[in-house]
C-alpha cells in the first residue's frame, strides 16, 4: 500500500451518483410498495453504508479511513431534475438515481468509499427488483466531485509563488558538509508549482542571515524558506536572526510544523522555528536535517502559499 503518512490531516468530501435503470412499470410498484421483498429504499441505503465501510477489504490498495459523515438518496430519473448530471441519451430510459455524499478527516480521500457505497445501493436495488423486472441495468457510477488534500491546492494560489531558499550553515558554507535540505525544500517547491528563484548557502551568521533576506524581501520573494540554526546549538543563530528583523509573526505556521513532527518523532519539541512576514514576503526557518526539513514542509504545503493573498490585503 501507498505511504501516506506524509500527507496532512484535512477534511475530506466526495459526491457520486449512479443509475439502475428499470421499466416504468416497475418504478410504478416502487411506488405503491408493492414489491416482493419489501420496502425498497432503505434495505438499499443500509447496503449502501455497509459497503462504504467495506471498501478497504473489497480494494487491496485503499487504506481504512474514518467517516465521519455518509448519506444515500434516491430519485427517480428525471431530465428536469438531473440534467447537469448525465448526457441526453440517458433520459430516453427509466430508472433510479442514487447519489451520496460523504466526509471524512484524515490523510487520504474518501472518494472510493463513495463511489462504493453508491454501487453497493445499485446492486442491493438490483437484487430486490429482479423478481419483478428482467431488463435491469446498472450505469453511470462516477465521481461527481472530492476536496481536500491535493483537491484543493489551487485554490491557495493563482500564480506560481516565487521562493527563495537560504541554507544556513557554517560547515555547508565552508564546503565541509554537503547541503540535502536545501535541496529537498527546492525539490518540494517545485513539486507544489512554486518557482525557486534563488538558492544561497550562508554560515550561521546573524549579519549574513539578515542582509541576505532583506536583500530577497527588497525585490518581492513571495516566500524565503531558511534551513539549519532552529536547534538548540550554540551556533544555532537562525531563529534569532529572522526574529529581530520580522514585522508580523505568523505562529500558527510554526505550532503545524511541530504538531505535524511531534506524531513522528518527539524530538520536534526542540525545534525553534519562527515564521512571519516582513513587507509582502513571508519567511519560514526550516530545521535543518533532512526529515526535519521534509516534514515541516509537508506540514504547510500548500496552504501555507495563501499568506501571499493575506499579506496583500486580500483577507482568508
Amino acid at each position: 500500500m501507498r505511504d501516506i503518512t506524509g500527507k496532512q490531516i484535512t477534511l475530506r468530501t466526495a459526491d457520486a451518483v449512479g443509475i439502475i435503470y428499470c421499466s416504468p412499470e416497475t418504478l410504478d410498484l416502487i411506488s405503491r410498495d408493492e414489491l416482493p421483498k419489501g420496502n425498497l429504499f432503505g434495505v438499499a441505503k443500509a447496503a449502501g453504508f455497509i459497503g462504504a465501510k467495506l471498501t478497504p477489504q473489497l480494494l487491496p490498495h485503499c487504506h481504512p479511513v474514518t467517516i465521519d459523515g455518509m448519506d444515500i438518496t434516491f430519485e427517480y430519473l428525471q431530465k428536469d431534475i438531473h440534467q447537469e448530471l448525465f448526457e441526453e441519451a440517458v433520459f430516453s430510459r427509466t430508472g433510479i438515481v442514487i447519489r451520496g455524499t460523504a466526509k471524512s478527516i484524515g490523510r487520504t480521500g474518501i472518494e472510493m468509499e463513495m463511489l462504493t457505497g453508491v454501487s453497493v445501493a445499485a446492486l442491493e436495488i438490483y437484487d430486490m427488483l429482479k423478481p419483478v423486472d428482467k431488463e435491469l441495468e446498472i450505469g453511470n457510477v462516477k465521481l461527481l466531485k472530492k476536496t481536500g488534500g491535493k483537491s484543493d491546492r489551487q485554490k491557495y494560489f493563482a500564480s506560481a509563488p516565487v521562493c527563495a531558499v537560504l541554507v544556513c550553515s557554517d560547515s555547508t558554507a565552508e564546503g565541509k558538509r554537503e547541503d540535502k535540505s536545501g535541496k529537498i525544500i527546492i525539490e518540494m517547491l517545485e513539486g507544489v508549482n512554486a518557482r525557486v528563484k534563488h538558492y544561497a548557502i550562508v554560515p550561521d551568521q546573524k549579519h549574513q542571515i539578515q542582509e541576505k533576506i532583506k536583500e530577497w524581501v527588497a525585490e518581492d520573494i513571495h516566500f524565503v524558506f531558511t534551513t539549519g540554526g532552529t536547534g538548540l546549538g550554540p551556533r544555532d543563530n537562525t531563529v534569532a536572526a529572522v526574529t529581530e528583523i520580522l514585522e508580523r509573526d505568523a505562529d500558527g505556521i510554526t505550532e503545524a510544523m511541530r504538531t505535524f513532527g511531534q506524531m513522528r518523532t518527539p524530538l520536534a519539541m526542540m525545534s525553534r522555528g519562527v515564521a512571519g512576514s516582513i513587507a509582502q514576503t513571508l519567511i519560514v526557518t526550516l530545521p535543518g536535517s533532512s526529515d526535519g526539513a521534509r516534514e515541516s514542509l509537508e506540514a504547510i504545503l500548500p496552504a501555507v502559499f495563501h499568506a501571499r493573498k493575506m499579506m496583500k490585503g486580500g483577507g482568508h
